[in-house]
């Protein structure tokens, strides 16, 4: 019996390819001429580096050079690495088995296709790289006498160009894209260079990478579809009650504060993942801010008012609606600053209207901010709040830009790849249309959270900020606290979130979660992911704590379920909303969560 032949791959049809390449002429000629037209009226300036990446660079260089021998001695070094690498290769050519010189990090999923391993020519460009980049990195990390500050801007920003020249970003030097092009007959080039400039036009003539496709999710259908009502609002926010899912309900109602920068259904994606209906199957009665997608009408707006208008009024709105004198209160990242700031304001007024604090990856002290204190200094703060106040807002793209830089080759190159290289649409993730709807935020508002928190670091000390008329100091608040970050968190690093423990004057407990700032904190117990570590001691470092600390499997939320429940109260009959002093405006996600910045 015979062998059946391989199928040939389909050979593409030159008429179908080229109606496919006028098509992506013509819609090209359209981009350009449109970004000509708005800048041609904008009068727009020749770019300048409000980054300040020139002089920080300088001097990079001019401290390089001072040392010339070890600059000599870094080369060398490096040429010798490449003829090992050259001699290795050549081994392997012969049917030897040498030990690679550079191996990806454990996690890298740019080099997973098994040509990079497999293949004799991708193996030598992808060790060249890792030769390569790993030699640039450490020459930058090795650089004495620049500032701190500097450091930090030209690590980061190297790492950057590190990660953009990877050859797994190109079509020639990637076999996972070569093999592509070369069955589709280029096809997949084509159809990327259509979601190229479709990305360039949905952007307004800036590039917007599509990271999942959009019309896959609609609120209140298929995602942040957790029942409930919108019982208050004003001009910041909308008060969302959730309907009660046990006959019986907890006494003391839960207030959870999400960030300001981003949409609330962080914490109410799908059903298996969301933290709202966990709560409330729990027998909580669950509430959560929705804030505004503020515009200039709003610039005025400023920190002040989203502690007055924003958790002071919802916590008074709680009480409205369930009869208690006080909450359950829960902040997720900014929102947790602000909840902070908030309970300072009440310890200073003697008001006692939160019971128990939650803090999930917040920031209270900004000693060491992680890696976005790259974008914030003096000039680059000055030059934000020129733009914030020519439109009033900051835009949220902007900010969600700054974000996913820090994780460049998972939410930038990895779609470069995707939909411009290979081809294809992006795949349908809840987490990711959460991503990219993103919000404004208040020029004034904003403006005093960079200055004040991250530039001054005023929210630690006594009495240096005034809040709704009252100089706070957060070592009054002696309310239990829960503070849960994560280990992998870029944004709210763990051992800078840990020292806020050690600022608030009641009893904490510090909890660390696996992976990072959404998926450490976004992990219902069903999944039984990442684990997490405790310990019921706090010392004042932060590597003593985790050295004695205790590794559990599974998710956090069920230790605080636990920590949680001498804060819960006896059981009652269960809550339905509108059925208090507050009635229904509208039905959750409600309209202020349906504003999407990008007009869409």
């Amino acid at each position: 019996m015979s062998t059946p032949a391989t199928e040939a791959p389909a050979k593409p049809d030159p008429v179908q390819l080229a109606e496919s390449l006028a098509a992506a002429a013509e819609k090209s000629a359209k981009v350009i001429a449109d970004f000509s037209s708005r800048h041609a009226k904008s009068g727009v300036s020749m770019p300048n580096d409000e980054l300040g990446l020139g002089r920080a660079f300088m001097e990079l260089a001019a401290q390089m050079l001072a040392n010339p021998a070890r600059l000599a001695e870094s080369h060398m070094n490096l040429w010798w690495e490449y003829m090992s690498l050259w001699q290795g290769s050549m081994m392997r050519l012969m049917g030897g088995q040498p030990a690679p010189m550079a191996v990806p990090a454990m996690g890298d999923k740019r080099f997973k296709h098994e040509d990079w391993h497999e293949h004799f020519l991708f193996d030598y460009i992808k060790q060249s790289y890792l030769i390569t980049a790993r030699w640039m990195h450490d020459q930058v990390a090795s650089v004495e006498g620049l500032d701190e500050h500097t450091k930090k801007k030209v690590d980061f920003f190297t790492r950057q160009y590190i990660d953009a020249l990877a050859p797994s970003n190109f079509a020639l030097t990637n076999p996972e894209v070569f093999r592509e092009t070369v069955a589709s007959g280029g096809q997949n080039l084509v159809k990327g260079l259509h979601n190229l400039l479709d990305d360039i036009e949905r952007g307004g003539g800036k590039l917007k990478i599509s990271m999942t496709d959009a019309k896959a999710f609609e609120l209140g259908v298929n995602i942040a579809t957790t029942p409930g009502k919108v019982v208050f609002q004003n001009e910041l926010m909308q008060l969302i009650q959730y309907e009660p899912s046990t006959k019986k309900v907890w006494k003391r109602p839960l207030l959870i504060i999400p960030p300001w920068i981003n949409k609330y259904y962080i914490l109410d994606l799908r059903e298996k993942n969301s933290f709202m209906r966990w709560a409330v199957d729990q027998g909580m009665t669950v509430f959560v801010i929705s804030w505004v997608n503020p515009d200039e009408k709003l610039a005025h707006k400023t920190f002040d008012d989203y502690l007055t208008e924003g958790t002071l009024e919802a916590i008074d709105a709680v009480g409205r609606a369930t009869g208690e004198d006080d909450v359950n209160a829960i902040g997720y990242c900014l929102g947790g600053t602000l909840l902070a700031a908030t309970l300072g304001h009440l310890a200073a007024k003697k008001e006692k209207k939160v019971a128990s604090a939650t803090y999930m990856t917040s920031l209270i002290d900004f000693t060491a901010a992680g890696e976005l204190e790259v974008f914030i200094d003096e000039s680059q703060v000055a030059s934000l709040e020129r733009k914030m106040n020519e439109r009033g807002y900051l835009d949220g793209g902007e900010m969600a830009t700054t974000f996913n830089m820090l994780r460049a080759n998972d939410l930038i190159w990895s779609f470069v790849i995707n939909n411009y290289l290979l081809g294809r649409d992006p795949f349908p993730f809840d987490l990711l249309h959460w991503n990219c709807d993103s919000t404004r935020m208040p020029a004034a508002m904003h403006s005093y959270y960079l200055r004040n928190m991250y530039m001054k670091n005023l929210l630690r000390e006594p009495g240096a900020l005034t809040l709704g008329g009252t100089p706070i100091d957060l070592s009054k608040v002696t309310i239990p606290s829960y503070f849960a970050s994560a280990i992998e968190d870029h944004i709210a690093p763990w051992k800078t979130t840990y020292a806020g423990a050690l600022i608030l004057g009641g009893k904490s407990r510090f909890v660390l979660s696996g992976s990072g700032h959404i998926a450490g904190m976004v992990n219902p117990p069903s999944a039984n992911k990442y684990g997490y570590w405790t310990n019921d001691r706090l010392p004042a470092d932060p590597d003593k704590w985790f050295h004695d600390a205790v590794q559990h499997e599974g998710s956090w939320w069920s230790h605080w379920r636990q920590w949680v429940a001498p804060q819960l109260g006896r059981e009652v009959p269960a809550r339905i909303p509108g059925k208090a002093k507050l009635k229904v405006i509208e039905a959750a996600p409600g309209s202020y969560a349906r504003v999407r910045a990008d007009g869409r």
